[in-house]
């Protein structure tokens, strides 16, 4: 059974490996087309994912969001509806795809507040032709909320900053053609380069605070943060490329009267032929342009047509479903262990599948930035559920009893979850920080700090099934209880392995880059934290202060420590790691920590209470006398 339910999933993944291929309009032939934004090259349906991720948190756009899927709503790829904001605008500003939550930011914006399918609204989603005739009372609220402090914003301001950020990525996109965006480049050029001077005049007004058109500053404002479409060579002849906007190209080629470069010309021909519901034509112009990006511009192309190979395979999406199938034949397999020993090697195979898929998708990352594993907050994420995986199987591979696997599962699947919701914030390939610009950092420090994480985390949900298992279940009987005691214990040797490593090659990093070695940053601080818990861990074992039980309970502490460590350092503010307070991030983070105080007080529930005791003590265990009672007594310590 393993190996045939293994096959099944393995014929799932592999299907993705085909690159889909178009009916009618090349839209995935325009999504490979490579586009700078974030300060990297990378393919038009990289920039339409992100974008939808922002707006919607989706990778496609429903169309008809009030329908039911049995009544099988229209929902578009992402290239397709980028298609459509760029080259048509005035049809995709009726799409619903800005998703609002809040109630107090729909009645600002005057918006239906609940489900009314005969008139075409589910209460969550809306347009831009619904938001645009409010726009100045969401941007007059909008720059209210961000001056508050972030950590005392209201779910109202954080919705509607989440909005404002939301509507400028797509008035950007809808702009980011220019002229040739309608497909009349030969009527639209002269007046877009007129809208250029009146922006210009505009900037050059409010500069010297005299009056200016706000209308045509914004207009100018727009254009200047559209992602880069326009490929040139650089000067020296190089291979590297050099990338402009529309309207930088348009600015140069007006001011030297040369022709409009060769790249707008082909998207305006693709835009009149869209336009024109043409399909032959515009797929021919993706066609050509495609060719002419491969005689000169063959590099960017290349990591295009990568990056576009990876969002179709969605390794990570694969191997978090590959995760929940395993964990669902461990459940199975913890109602008879004994007959049902095949959903344990089944669920095995599964998660050793799921670690080759994530693997994978790990490495196309590596290869498509150049850089090592770990580079954010979403990578490290990424790269935790990796190790947790790895470390559960070796327990597996010792034990044989279904709990690494069951932790190989668990870890993968929530590290993956917290990743997805990671992304929704943007492009996860983003251009590095300068403090973190380092590859043979990155490779060291930031790994192996992070392997110290993931062995925590592993140590700690080991200490949860325990605890569960003990309180709720007959199944923790003695030898259950002194396996999961070692594998504790193990992992803890690992994780403080790692965490102490990991944190000396930090400092020295500090020490190179800064002059010092310590500077109790609070990223330092919570590495420093993680460190001297495991080791208190360690002692108090050897020690003899703690026996089974406190073994647990300390575990538990550690998965808080380190969750505060990975997360809740960053939203302080302050520091050199601050990325910002997260509303969404601080609750997530503090639901955690207090789950793990619920199991903690559990853990400290007396013997009594614990079902897997009871049970012991009713099938005739031996009396608790002499040595055997002062070892039952040390194991609730």
């Amino acid at each position: 059974m393993p190996w045939i339910v293994v096959a099944i999933f393995a014929v799932w993944v592999g299907g993705s490996l085909r690159m889909p291929q178009d009916r009618d309009w090349a839209y995935h032939q325009f999504g490979r087309l490579p586009v700078v934004t974030g300060g990297r090259t990378q393919p038009f349906d990289s920039l339409a994912r992100n974008s939808l991720l922002q707006l919607r948190e989706k990778q496609t756009a429903n169309l008809e969001p009030w329908k039911e899927w049995y009544d099988k709503p229209k929902i578009i790829s992402a290239s397709e509806w980028v298609l459509g904001v760029m080259m048509k605008s005035e049809e995709a500003d009726q799409w619903p795809v800005f998703r609002i939550d809040n109630p107090d930011v729909k009645s600002l914006l005057s918006l239906p507040a609940d489900p009314e399918p005969v008139k075409k609204s589910d209460g969550k989603h809306y347009s831009w032709a619904q938001i645009q005739p409010k726009l100045a009372d969401l941007r007059r609220e909008a720059t209210r909320a961000s001056k508050v402090d972030p950590s005392k914003r209201q779910p109202y301001d954080q919705a509607l900053l989440k909005l404002w950020n939301g509507q400028q990525v797509y008035r950007h996109l809808k702009v980011a053609l220019g002229p040739a965006g309608r497909g009349d480049l030969d009527n639209a050029l002269k007046p877009y380069q007129d809208n250029v001077e009146a922006g210009r005049t505009a900037y050059f007004a409010q500069t010297e605070k005299r009056a200016f058109d706000e209308a045509a500053l914004d207009w100018l404002v727009d254009q200047t943060e559209t992602p880069l479409i326009v490929p040139m060579a650089n000067a020296s002849g190089a291979k590297d490329l050099q990338w402009k906007r529309v309207l930088q190209s348009v600015i140069e080629t007006s001011n030297s009267n040369s022709p409009v470069d060769f790249s707008i010309q082909e998207y305006n021909r693709m835009a009149r032929a869209y336009r024109a519901g043409n399909a032959g034509e515009f797929n021919a112009a993706v066609n050509e342009y495609q060719t002419k990006l491969v005689e000169n511009f063959t590099p960017a192309l290349k990591e295009a047509r990568s990056e576009q190979l990876f969002n179709t395979i969605e390794p990570f999406y694969k191997a978090m479903v590959l995760d929940v199938c395993a964990f669902l034949f461990v459940l199975g397999y913890w109602f008879k262990p004994k007959q049902w020993d095949y959903l344990r090697k089944t669920a095995v195979a599964v998660v050793l599948l799921a670690l080759v898929v994530h693997t994978s998708g790990l490495i196309f990352r590596i290869v498509l930035q150049g850089r090592p594993p770990v580079t954010n907050l979403y990578s490290s994420a990424i790269f935790i559920g990796w190790g947790a995986t790895i470390l559960g199987l070796v327990l597996e591979r010792f034990w044989r009893n279904s709990i690494g696997v069951a932790v190989s599962a668990i870890i993968g699947f929530l590290t993956l979850i917290i990743a997805h919701h990671l992304s929704f914030g943007g492009d996860t390939m983003e251009m590095m920080r300068a403090v973190l610009d380092t590859n043979f950092w990155l490779a060291t420090h930031v790994v192996v700090v992070t392997l110290g994480y993931a062995s925590t985390f592993v140590a700690g949900f080991l200490a949860i099934i325990y605890i569960v298992l003990g309180v709720f279940t007959k199944v923790l009987n003695a030898d259950m209880r002194k396996s999961l005691n070692r594998m504790i214990y193990g992992i803890i040797c690992f994780a403080a392995l790692f965490s102490f490593v990991g944190t000396v090659l930090g400092g020295i990093w500090a020490d190179q880059s800064w002059g010092r070695f310590w500077g109790w940053d609070p990223k330092e601080n919570g590495a420093l934290i993680i460190v001297l818990w495991n080791a208190l861990i360690l002692h108090a074992r050897w020690g003899g202060m703690v026996k089974e039980r406190g073994l647990a309970n300390m575990a538990l502490v550690g998965n808080i420590v380190t969750s505060w460590s990975w997360f809740g350092v960053n939203m302080l503010g302050i520091g050199l790691h601050s990325y910002g307070f997260t509303d969404a991030a601080f609750r997530w983070l503090m639901t955690f920590v207090f789950s793990q105080l619920v199991l903690i007080g559990l853990g400290l529930l007396p013997r009594q209470m614990w079902k897997s005791f009871r049970e012991e003590e009713n099938s005739g265990a031996p009396p608790t006398s002499g040595k055997r009672k002062k070892e039952m007594a040390s194991a609730t310590s």
